[in-house]
């Protein structure tokens, strides 16, 4: 039902390309518009987990992803010492993947154009325009204005298309930041793993990337300022050190080789009330923002990408395709985040005795049933859309 006609999606990043190839499978003419000059090594780390690699299987971009990237084996949860409170084996559970963002994006970007798809970059969108009868047009920065048939605001936390379409509040600061870095490591000597260490009013995710040759750390803090929301901000490794002092195990070890670190503030968006009109749909981050505290930011856009396709394909209006995508995720998508919610307060219990007392139980927990906590999120894990 798509073959022949023409899409617009704002935003190359891991949302915009996965739907951008979805469509053009199904015959669509496909232009990415994305603001950056260039694909770059833009972010760290990413976990994607089944319900994500399902989609990255279906659009036919998984076994390439594979070449580059590591299957993690378990979800090791420490306390700040280092000691282990609880380890979730997830081998047999399906595709848990470490993989850089950037090697995901390059998979996606190189599927996208051997499917047709247009990609163009330095495309600085200053304002979409949308009203009702009337296509989506979009202003670019410097002049020139283009009308498109339908629009895909793939573009984000800062979407210009969510902006054009809702009249909402402003984010409101989560009362936590976060670093970002990555180190090199000898070869193998991090287990291939997601390990959590958890302290008061503070966290530290660490799981080794391509080849296990370097380490990804992703530094949780609790605090009353605040940094700009982004990803292109730099943070001071000597307060990241500080920050995390008190950890112990091989934390200052790794914190001791950080020499470029990125910082930025978590910020809670409420989902969007309305995900599509006047020509124009959300998808993923501009949709429903999620804090990153369960690694599905990316695994709900690649979801999110492939039942847009599915439904778009299926013969409704726009208008129609939009509302039933909307009623197809929502649900789903609130259940995560506020999942992801959760995670952060139980990593972060900052009185003594209750964090004892917690993982005291997750210890016992783990021995006497280990297949609990994996079990609990097999609503998460297993579910495939396509």
């Amino acid at each position: 039902m798509l073959i022949g006609e023409d899409v617009c999606v704002l935003g190359a990043g891991i949302a915009g390309l996965a739907v951008a190839r979805a469509l053009a499978l199904q015959g669509a003419n496909v232009q990415v518009m994305e603001q950056a000059a260039d694909i770059t090594e833009v972010g760290a780390g990413i976990q994607i987990s089944p319900n994500g690699a399902a989609v990255l299987r279906a659009l036919g971009v998984l076994d390439v992803l594979n070449a580059s990237a590591l299957r993690s084996r378990a979800v090791t949860l420490r306390n700040r010492r280092g000691g282990q409170v609880l380890r979730m084996d997830m081998s047999g559970r399906g595709d848990f993947i470490l993989a850089h963002r950037a090697d995901l994006i390059a998979c996606l970007a190189q599927g996208a154009r051997d499917a047709g798809v247009q990609i163009t970059f330095g495309a600085r969108i200053e304002q979409v325009h949308l009203r009702e009868g009337v296509a989506p047009h979009l202003s670019f920065a410097g002049g020139g204005r283009v009308e498109v048939p339908l629009l895909i605001g793939a573009d984000g936390v800062h979407s210009k298309v969510r902006k054009a379409l809702l009249n909402e509040a402003e984010a409101e600061f989560s009362g936590q930041v976060a670093w970002r870095a990555i180190i090199p490591v000898p070869a193998g000597s991090v287990p291939s793993e997601a390990q959590v260490f958890m302290g008061p009013g503070r966290h530290l995710v660490a799981y080794p990337l391509r080849g296990g040759e370097v380490l990804n750390l992703v530094c949780v803090e609790e605090r009353a300022d605040w940094a700009a929301e982004g990803w292109h901000h730099a943070g001071d490794p000597e307060a990241l050190r500080a920050a995390f002092a008190g950890f112990g195990g091989p934390v200052p070890e790794w914190l001791a080789q950080v020499n470029e670190v990125k910082l930025w503030g978590l910020f809670r968006h409420p989902v969007a009330k309305k995900w599509h009109g006047h020509g124009a749909v959300l998808l993923g981050d501009a949709a429903h923002p999620t804090l990153p505290f369960l690694a599905q930011g990316s695994n709900l856009a690649l979801e999110d990408a492939w039942v847009l396709a599915r439904i778009l394909g299926s013969g409704q209006t726009h208008c129609e395709a939009g509302a039933l995508y909307q009623q197809n995720r929502l649900a789903r998508v609130t259940r995560v985040i506020d999942a992801a919610g959760a995670n952060a307060r139980n990593y972060h219990i900052s009185n003594a005795l209750l964090r004892t007392v917690a993982h005291s139980g997750l210890r016992v927990l783990g021995k006497v049933a280990p297949d609990f906590m994996p079990d609990r999120f097999r609503w998460l894990y297993d579910f495939d859309v396509t």
